[in-house]
């Protein structure tokens, strides 16, 4: 009989190209991939993958697998997903995925407020830049900004919220430098793999030298802070930061619209439908920060 685990290792390479990709998903060590990948194998008696200097490549054999796995993997997904929704109550576990700066900027002290309103829901919040996979019930809920709603699958349900705008800042300071003559370089501070936006201008405020470049966007509001030169932001950071300001002469951006995402049978449960009704409602109250108008331009 094949063990169902021995298919979840069997699909996380194949998706992974690899055993330590395979091991990362999991969160396994490298020789229980390698121990379950030879059991299954040993189990149908063929050899799955194929190890090559540039990764895993599967088979023939394991083509065929793949196929009938990934029916496997909806069939699973599909029941677990209709017991679930049968679930209607307001105990359990509730998963919601986001970017960090929506976590972190904006709706913390509203995941806490509703933490606080239904003390027997277990919260985790997966903050990452990484877009959770809904139909695999790797999150109950995600928001996320959406520029183009065609581009959504069409097994997800979206809850529209508002219009998500972001803009061009630099501290106050370093402005107010800039208007005495300063003549420090002023930079680009940006995220190492987005670089410039192409909407992005410098406006009234000329920029030298090379850009300032970091990983993460904490280090790129404290590096702005500093002085170093200007940046992108969404409107609900800079506008919300007391120590920054928005370049004189540049534009807003939208982004893209926020939207409340649930699948199939899981938006049915109470909990789930709790809390997309709560974070609606907070979501509109934002909607003049989201899109800038909350406050007047320097």
């Amino acid at each position: 009989m094949i063990d169902w685990d021995d298919i979840r290792y069997f699909l996380a390479v194949a998706r992974g190209g690899s055993v330590r990709a395979a091991a990362g998903g999991l969160g396994v060590n490298h020789s229980t991939v390698l121990r379950r990948i030879a059991q299954f194998e040993d189990r149908l008696g063929a050899q799955m993958f194929e190890k090559l200097p540039s990764g895993y490549r599967m088979t023939a054999a394991g083509e065929e697998v793949l196929e009938l796995a990934n029916q496997m993997e909806a069939s699973s997904n599909q029941l677990e997903t209709r017991i679930f929704g049968r679930d209607q109550s307001v105990r359990g576990l509730l998963r919601v995925t986001l970017a960090p700066p929506l976590a972190t900027q904006l709706l913390m002290p509203d995941f806490a407020d509703f933490a606080r309103l239904h003390p027997d829901i277990e919260m985790e919040i997966l903050s990452s830049g990484e877009l959770a996979n809904l139909t695999n019930r790797e999150a109950d809920v995600a928001i996320r900004v959406v520029y183009d709603r065609k581009t959504l699958p069409l097994n997800l349900h979206g809850l529209k919220g508002p219009e998500v705008f972001g803009g061009v800042y630099m501290s106050r300071d370093r402005l107010a430098a800039w208007r005495t003559g300063a003549t420090d370089p002023i930079r680009w501070v940006v995220i190492s793999m987005h670089g410039i936006p192409d909407w992005a201008s410098s406006g009234e405020v000329r920029t030298t030298g090379v850009p300032f470049r970091i990983t993460d966007g904490e280090a790129q509001i404290a590096a702005v802070r500093q002085g170093l030169g200007i940046t992108t932001l969404p409107c609900f950071v800079g506008d919300a930061d007391p120590l920054l300001v928005r370049v004189p002469g540049t534009d807003l951006h939208m982004y893209g619209t926020l939207f409340l995402l649930t699948q199939g049978e899981t938006r049915k449960t109470k909990r789930v439908q709790l809390f997309t009704e709560f974070v609606s409602r907070r979501l509109a109250a934002y909607a003049p920060l989201l899109a800038g108008l909350s406050i007047s331009r320097d």
